[in-house]
């Protein structure tokens, strides 16, 4: 019998949970004497409106962006976050056509930025693991609910180190060791030392998934950011590869080069 790896051993672990969770993900995300149910396929909604409990959960010098979707703002628009000095040099030197070119038009978002895009995303909820499964990019989260911590050799990636425990009927994901990405794709991008608090809970009737994202940045910020974030459940369907393609960076650039 061959050997199972650390890594193989983790990689069983989720096949696993997702598997045993298959039938969960379709069923109404209720509220029980226990823990809600976040298991299931979750479309993004801008349409649902604040949850008042979560908004009140936010602490003071936290402004709260408007650009959660297909939402973007301008250049030199934060939406009230402060910015250091050297992040307003670094967001002025920023120019979208680096981005669009074939080395980077395929390079994913942290979760800063990819948990608020316009895609939706499958949870399978375990009892010492969440999986979180962003159709954006792929992205694959793993939300540890025994309580560890990160250590020494913990690498820093654009899903992060995320523990999480439950305050009542709310699911809270502490997140650390990201890599700098952006925050709002108009220039200005958070550093490795980013920390995210994200709040969860379903709606009375299970078919909405409120969260809130904070985040702070000693780097970057001297505030404090946070966005809301709502999603509509949908049985029987599930996340597609994302499959990006860079060469249709050089359609953009084809198009931007007739424009001048």
């Amino acid at each position: 019998m061959a050997r199972m790896t650390p890594r193989s051993c983790a990689v069983a672990l989720v096949a696993i949970l997702i598997a045993g969770n298959a039938a969960a993900a379709d069923a109404p995300a209720k509220r029980s004497a226990a823990h809600p149910n976040l298991s299931g396929y979750w479309w993004l909604s801008a349409k649902i409106p604040e949850d008042k409990k979560l908004m009140q959960r936010l602490p003071a010098n936290t402004v709260v962006l408007a650009d959660t979707g297909a939402a973007e703002f301008p250049r030199g628009e934060y939406g009230g976050l402060k910015l250091k000095p050297a992040a307003v040099a670094a967001a002025d030197k920023w120019n979208p056509r680096d981005d669009m070119s074939l080395s980077n038009a395929c390079k994913p978002p942290s979760i800063v930025y990819a948990m608020q895009g316009p895609f939706p995303m499958e949870i399978y909820q375990g009892t010492e693991l969440i999986i979180i499964k962003l159709e954006y990019f792929d992205i694959m989260r793993v939300v540890f609910m025994d309580g560890r911590k990160p250590d020494a050799t913990t690498p820093d990636s654009k899903s992060g180190f995320s523990v999480g425990h439950w305050e009542g009927d709310t699911l809270v994901v502490d997140t650390t060791h990201l890599e700098a990405a952006t925050i709002t794709n108009n220039g200005l991008s958070h550093s490795n030392k980013v920390h995210v608090i994200e709040r969860f809970r379903v709606s009375e009737d299970g078919s909405e998934l409120h969260s809130t994202q904070e985040f702070e940045d000693p780097l970057v910020l001297d505030n404090r950011g946070a966005r809301f974030i709502a999603w509509k459940k949908k049985t029987g369907d599930h996340v597609y590869p994302y499959e990006c393609d860079p060469t249709f960076a050089l359609e953009y650039q084809k198009q931007e080069g007739g424009k001048q």
